[in-house]
């Protein structure tokens, strides 16, 4: 398979004008003409396990001889389990609530009329991510079921799995009546590719990056469309001095060790000097495999934790290393959280209510959380199905982004012939 094209063969003009006519027709099409669709792409992902499994194994030996990271290879592999997971989760966005035509409100006023708010599809979403090649189907799955038209852009160490899973989407939405182009992907890894989406005005309506710092910034630089964006989850957990230990040890293993390297994996550990004894939990990750980075008090608590430098307290590791801090109390945990974190996700561990809903208050990030590991930042334990990313920004959408992210609202006046004097 040829896995690289020209950018001067791929039109994302012309793939806009396609999806702009898309993203009409789906603007209005019934909820269950688009759950049909959902089901039959589900069904296609089934069909083409083979040929899709078959590409990922070309693209993760590829990934290797590149020398991806584990972390990476992780976010790429796909075997049986999560090729099902992926089928599983269409067919759940299916059968999620479609949010366009639901009223957020409606008032009348004292001349007679009638103000209404009405959620409505977004219109025509770019999409660019890198590594998971699962993100075509989320991704697909959610822009169509909520009435949007979506362009992908995956990066080039997916480009054999995307072009095989997009194909069998694309058939499964084509075989339930929805129109060409509703879900297309950019055949093309040349990053030029990626700057005529972001400069494509009037054709797409929102960009939504997922992947890592550089791709991210690059997005935020040149788009002259609107972006939700997506940044790296510098994520932290704090063990309060009123945290109970076995908890504690729980938590803090699983929110790191879970799995590495998703964006809600805990990046931070901070421990309140209050906390009766933390060498269990240190001791309880480096067991795990856990590297430990941390300053010369944390590295008086074990021999084997290494030496953190400044960059540590900023760096989203994907990867199994964690950086200990030692902090008084609950605002010293805020204000270091505020100082290096990335509004993902943070948490407290602790049996203070007080205590957890100072922290819950006074943390900005999009989600935070209260004797829950961290690893549960993710759209399909919030039930919300899958997800597009999680929105780190304050504005239109925040944290798991899924169906309700993906519309806009328009106002509609109802009135019995009323003129302004």
């Amino acid at each position: 398979m040829t896995i690289q094209s020209s950018s001067r063969d791929i039109d994302i003009a012309g793939m806009g004008r396609v999806a702009r006519t898309a993203a009409s027709f789906l603007a209005t099409t019934p909820t269950a003409t688009k759950a049909a669709a959902l089901r039959a792409a589900a069904t296609a992902i089934r069909d083409d396990a083979a040929a899709i499994l078959a590409a990922n194994v070309q693209d993760m030996a590829a990934a290797q001889t590149n020398g991806l990271s584990e972390a990476m290879l992780d976010r790429l592999r796909l075997d049986a389990a999560r090729l099902e997971a992926m089928a599983a989760g269409v067919e759940a966005v299916a059968g999620l609530a479609d949010p366009v035509g639901d009223v957020i409100d409606r008032s009348e006023r004292p001349n007679g009329l009638t103000m209404t708010r009405v959620r409505v599809p977004i219109g025509v979403i770019g999409i660019i991510y890198e590594s998971r090649p699962n993100v075509t189907a989320d991704a697909g799955a959610l822009a169509v079921m909520a009435g949007n038209a979506t362009i992908l852009r995956g990066g080039s160490e997916a480009i054999r799995s995307n072009r095989a899973i997009h194909a069998a989407l694309d058939r499964g939405l084509r075989d339930g009546g929805l129109p060409e182009g509703a879900v297309q992907l950019v055949p093309t890894t040349d990053r030029a590719a990626v700057g005529a989406m972001l400069t494509a005005e009037g054709l797409i309506d929102l960009i939504v990056p997922r992947g890592g710092k550089s791709l991210v910034a690059r997005v935020q630089a040149e788009a002259r469309v609107p972006v939700l964006a997506h940044l790296d989850g510098l994520n932290h957990s704090y063990v309060d001095g009123a945290a109970d230990p076995a908890m504690a040890q729980a938590v803090v293993v699983n929110a790191k060790l879970r799995r590495t390297g998703v964006c809600g994996a805990t990046e931070t550990l901070l421990i309140d000097r209050a906390y009766a004894d933390p060498l269990p939990i240190l001791t309880g990750l480096i067991a795990a495999g856990c590297e430990l980075r941390g300053d010369a008090e944390v590295r008086a608590l074990h021999p084997d934790i290494v030496e953190a430098n400044a960059d540590d307290w900023d760096t989203e590791y994907l990867d199994a290393i964690l950086s200990v801090k030692l902090v008084d109390g609950v605002d010293d945990a805020i204000a270091h959280i505020a100082a290096h974190g990335s509004h993902h996700t943070d948490a407290i561990i602790t049996d203070d209510a007080a205590t957890a809903e100072h922290f819950l208050a006074r943390v900005d990030s999009a989600i935070v959380m209260w004797n829950a590991s961290t690893q549960f930042a993710d759209g399909g334990e919030f039930g919300l199905g899958a997800e597009i990313g999680i929105a780190t920004g304050r504005l239109h959408a925040r944290g798991p982004v899924a169906l309700e992210g993906l519309t806009t609202y328009k106002w509609v006046v109802r009135g019995s012939g009323q003129i302004r004097p």
